[in-house]
């Protein structure tokens, strides 16, 4: 047991520092190997107070472009100074935005230990300590066995998955993961998984499996219902279609008309459970105006609430 949670610890410090590495070249645009040792003295990620091995360096940087696609480059007509080579990629969303974003910021807390307690998060559920076994496991087309148990009474059960991809929404991780015994794609809440362990069988990745693809017309993570993909129109209230404006609710959100008093909104997305219940969130500052039948649905929803509040 303690070999075990020794073995996570290090594969955490060890994720943690490849964060830490790109997060300083990402900021400084272009640094030294001298310049990065300078600030590796003064990071909490440096347990020992050594320096930096060029090995290391060069290890880690192998290992980042692995497993993220970030390719960090040496300028050597500048000094010989690093730099992210595909960082306009960085930016565009994605993997590695999200890397940058979450990570980046924790660590960033972590070295500031005095304003700790003046910065607040949302917390999410203790199933994000598999993300990292998962994200290794992807990155050598390893399975993974897990102890499963989901929310609608199903009892435990044990066993095998190829993770294909990871998806986080609502303050939930999810793996989409293909399993061996059932044949098919399923989508499993990393809160919901008992155990997990890395087995030492390869399984080959789909080559047309294409993580944002598959979540392309979805809302948020349901997508193997029935529902079909339709052009959604929403007319929300003003000062709210700023919220709606500043955060859209899909990548398909277009602007369709505005005025002093609201604003239009059109989506093609698949109207499921969890796009019904966004829409509810806002209460009366949002209106489905197409299509019928989801707009019939949302007012069949509140004439059941009129019933029970009234």
């Amino acid at each position: 047991m303690n070999k075990r949670k020794t073995s996570k610890s290090s594969t955490t410090n060890l994720f943690n520092r490849y964060v830490w590495l790109v997060d300083l070249i990402y900021r400084r645009k272009k640094i030294t190997y001298d310049e990065i040792n300078e600030h590796w003295q003064r990071s909490t990620h440096n347990e020992t107070g050594n320096k930096f091995p060029s090995r290391t360096f060069d290890n880690h940087k192998r290992a980042i472009e692995e497993m993220f696609d970030i390719i960090i480059e040496c300028d050597k007509r500048d000094g010989y100074r690093y730099y992210i080579e595909n960082a306009d990629d960085m930016e565009r969303g994605g993997a590695r935005s999200w890397l940058i974003n979450t990570f980046a910021v924790n660590n960033l807390i972590n070295e500031s230990h005095k304003i700790k307690q003046r910065i607040l998060f949302e917390k999410i559920p203790s199933g994000q300590m598999y993300l990292i076994p998962i994200i290794e496991a992807m990155r050598d087309n390893l399975s993974l066995e897990i102890t499963y148990q989901n929310f609608h009474g199903a009892p435990m059960a044990t066993f095998e998955i190829f993770p294909y991809c990871v998806k986080v929404f609502k303050q939930r991780w999810y793996v989409v993961a293909y399993n061996p015994e059932k044949k098919n794609i399923a989508i499993y809440s990393l809160d919901r998984i008992k155990e997990m362990t890395t087995i030492n069988n390869p399984y080959v990745m789909p080559e047309d499996f294409d993580g944002e693809e598959f979540f392309r017309d979805c809302f948020g993570i349901i997508a193997f219902d029935d529902t079909i993909v339709e052009n959604v129109i929403l007319k929300v209230w003003k000062n709210q279609d700023n919220y709606i404006r500043a955060l859209p609710l899909h990548h398909s959100q277009k602007e369709i008309e505005s005025t002093d008093e609201y604003s239009v909104f059109s989506y093609h997305i698949r109207p499921t459970f969890d796009f019904l219940q966004e829409i509810l969130s806002h209460g009366d500052l949002v209106e489905v105006l197409e299509p019928v039948s989801l707009r019939e649905e949302v007012a069949n929803i509140i004439a059941s609430l009129t019933k029970i509040y009234c």
